[in-house]
């Protein structure tokens, strides 16, 4: 069986499911953590090397390394099939959705430099590896999925630092080209090349069945406790500030929370509008609605530091994706039971 043919039985594992709670749970360990024994993460961030600390880099690359492992270059070859789709989610994903978010974050984020970064680096992100959950969720055309995902994964590495230095100096707000370089080179562009290289040496010498049951399951959890482990770190440097500036984290969520709520209902709208059928106008939906919170608190990490208001301001994005998916994921099938998609399969 081809891998294009495979679908797999993909659904939340408990910390997928709960993901929000986690966060939550480091975000207030890290705080505790920054009152009780402070130098922990001033020890761990004084281990440096250009500017990024080693510990975070590391626990960046295995966030970052898991979600390359999704491209697959011989689907690519199917975008002239169906190409109305996969145009609209290009199109959500690097067009409407960073103007969007550089629109709510200049409205509601004035005079917060790091934190309008921090909107733009999550709007300037599309998602390419909790997607292929969702869409399996919603019952979504997985071929459709798998192309879209790896096409974002192509594509992020060439689009993501241009659009994101475009808008920052729309903004009027100065970041480091070479930082935002650097981290575009080792958040991306490496873990893309091991990711790719990898998959494709696994998959040859264990097996298809291998790689996608035993392997990616492994470096999945593997992807996750680096997560929390950033987290903690994250709010231990920053601790004192969040609980001088409490304000800062719901100041932060207000242009997320309507960007989302923005961006799904134009998506739920152009879908219907260009005549898709559910299966394909549900993964359009959820893949150009969603954001790649580890690119962006890799990049914010990478130009303002681990203690930095731009890389608390992104983890936001984390908290709120896993809710606002799951909600869009049932939203979708009551909008199909409503025969919201009228359209033919594509």
């Amino acid at each position: 069986m081809s891998e294009s043919q495979t679908t797999e039985d993909k659904h939340l594992n408990l910390f997928e499911k709960y993901l929000p709670l986690w966060v939550a749970v480091c975000m207030l360990a890290g705080i505790f953590l920054s009152q009780v024994v402070p130098f922990i993460g001033e020890a761990i961030d004084s281990m440096q090397f250009g500017g990024i600390s080693i510990p975070i880099g590391i626990f960046l690359f295995l966030m970052m390394y898991p979600a390359m492992l999704n491209i697959q270059t011989s689907e690519l070859r199917k975008l002239k099939r169906a190409p109305k789709p996969i145009i609209l989610t290009l199109f959500s994903n690097w067009i409407v959705a960073p103007i969007v978010g550089f629109v709510l974050a200049n409205l509601f984020l004035g005079g917060n430099p790091q934190l309008i970064v921090a909107i733009i680096l999550l709007s300037s992100s599309p998602c390419t590896a909790m997607v292929l959950v969702w869409g399996y969720l919603a019952e979504g055309n997985q071929e459709q999925n798998i192309i879209n995902t790896s096409l974002n994964t192509a594509t992020i590495i060439f689009l993501y630092a241009p659009i994101v230095a475009l808008l920052t100096g729309i903004a009027a707000i100065s970041i480091d080209p070479w930082l935002l370089f650097i981290s575009v080179l080792l958040f991306i562009g490496l873990p893309l090349i091991l990711g790719l290289s990898s998959r494709r040496y696994l998959i040859s010498t264990k097996g298809f069945d291998w790689f996608e049951n035993k392997y990616r399951p492994a470096v999945g959890k593997l992807a996750l406790i680096a997560l929390l482990s950033t987290l903690v770190v994250l709010f231990s440097l920053n601790g004192a500030v969040m609980l001088g500036n409490p304000d800062l984290l719901v100041l932060v969520s207000i242009p997320l929370l309507i960007g989302f709520v923005v961006v799904v209902g134009y998506n739920l709208l152009i879908t219907r509008v260009a005549g898709l059928a559910y299966r394909e106008g549900v993964i359009t939906v959820i893949i150009g609605s969603s954001s790649h919170f580890e690119i962006a608190i890799a990049t914010a990490i990478a130009i303002y530091g681990v203690g930095s208001i731009a890389a608390l301001g992104t983890t936001m994005g984390l908290f709120w994706e896993v809710p606002i998916m799951l909600g869009l994921v049932y939203l979708s099938k009551a909008l199909n039971k409503r025969r919201f998609w009228k359209g033919a399969p594509m």
